[in-house]
């Protein structure tokens, strides 16, 4: 059995903590036959009835569940029908739910996505989620995190920036996991890179990176200095010299910048980037692709592997869930399949 082989088979064994936005995805699909006589778009005639996902911190979830790790997933929905929809599709695939609160006050965050002939006609999207620290339900999440921390494996912090991800909170998750030695990873939001000082890893595409690179350079102090002065990554040298630096700059064990068909790069303190090519064969929807690439790459972690290798095997599993349609996750039959026939 390879490397990789006994990775996988460790990943059962792991509990893994996710905090962070969790969203409903749903998926309307039709044919597209004419274009409106109102205005110039094309009428989707629907076929079946919608079609809902777990999305967000959800999706990160979901496929820590269905690569066999026990879950505990903390995060905010309402008290609507979407809500209770995103429960049952939870409950479905067999996540707890003990750590989803309940808000009357917002609305649970519902991503629709409009397909016709597999493509991608249209996105909708509705939320409204402001977590202030002085909110009864935000003690609770707060209580329950800190509560959880010191028996996981390893955190993932989902940041899709819908207000579950605050400062206060990040600064209380991330020193604790830091002090009882915890594996953690953050798939971060543009203006929340300051927070994730520290953590084992943060995997942001190579757009979120660009954007980082800006934020920190308008908010950065007299003291604290990003020494690039590009923003635009155009060469591996650019990739490189910003990895470098956002590792330098935010005392990060590691960074993974993934590419699209570029593959990815992996950044860790004191070493050489490492460049690992794409394994996609046939990219058909990229949706929830980077929520496969950080939960596999922290489970990973948490099973033993190197940085190299989780990222290798985050890179596997990425490269399968881009060749199917929506946020659907990677499973552990999949991704022994793809390490054995590599």
């Amino acid at each position: 059995m390879s490397q990789y082989q006994h990775i996988i088979a460790r990943f059962k064994e792991k509990r893994i903590l996710v905090i962070g936005d969790v969203i409903l995805d749903q998926y309307i699909k039709g044919t597209v036959s004419r274009i409106s006589p109102e205005a110039p778009v094309p009428i989707v005639l629907q076929q079946g009835f919608p079609v809902y996902t777990p999305g967000g911190a959800a999706n990160v979830a979901s496929n820590l569940r269905s690569l066999g790790a026990k879950v505990t997933l903390i995060g905010k929905i309402g008290t609507d029908a979407d809500g209770k929809i995103l429960l049952k599709e939870l409950k479905k695939k067999k996540i707890n739910t003990a750590g989803i609160f309940a808000d009357k006050k917002i609305p649970t965050i519902l991503k629709t996505r409009i397909i016709a002939e597999h493509q991608q006609v249209l996105r909708v999207d509705r939320e409204e989620n402001v977590v202030l620290p002085d909110d009864p339900i935000y003690r609770r999440i707060r209580n329950l995190i800190l509560k959880s921390i010191p028996s996981a494996d390893g955190v993932i912090v989902s940041d899709y920036g819908k207000g579950m991800i605050n400062a206060a909170l990040v600064s209380e998750v991330c020193s604790l996991a830091i002090a009882k030695k915890k594996i953690i990873a953050v798939d971060p939001k543009v203006e929340h890179f300051s927070y994730y000082r520290g953590v084992t890893a943060i995997t942001p595409n190579k757009k979120e990176t660009e954007n980082a690179i800006r934020d920190i350079k308008i908010r950065q102090n007299a003291g604290r200095k990003l020494a690039i002065n590009v923003d635009v990554l155009k060469t591996d040298a650019d990739v490189d010299l910003a990895g470098q630096q956002l590792v330098k700059f935010l005392n990060l064990e590691s960074l993974l910048i993934t590419l699209g068909n570029q593959g990815m790069r992996l950044f860790e303190k004191g070493r050489k980037p490492v460049h690992i090519d794409t394994r996609a064969r046939e990219v058909f929807d990229v949706t929830g692709a980077g929520d496969t690439v950080i939960s596999v790459f922290t489970l990973s972690l948490a099973a033993g592997a190197s940085k190299h290798e989780a990222a290798d095997l985050s890179n596997y599993a990425a490269g399968i869930v881009v060749g199917k349609m929506g946020a659907v996750p990677v499973t552990r039959k999949e991704l022994l399949a793809a390490v054995r026939t590599s």
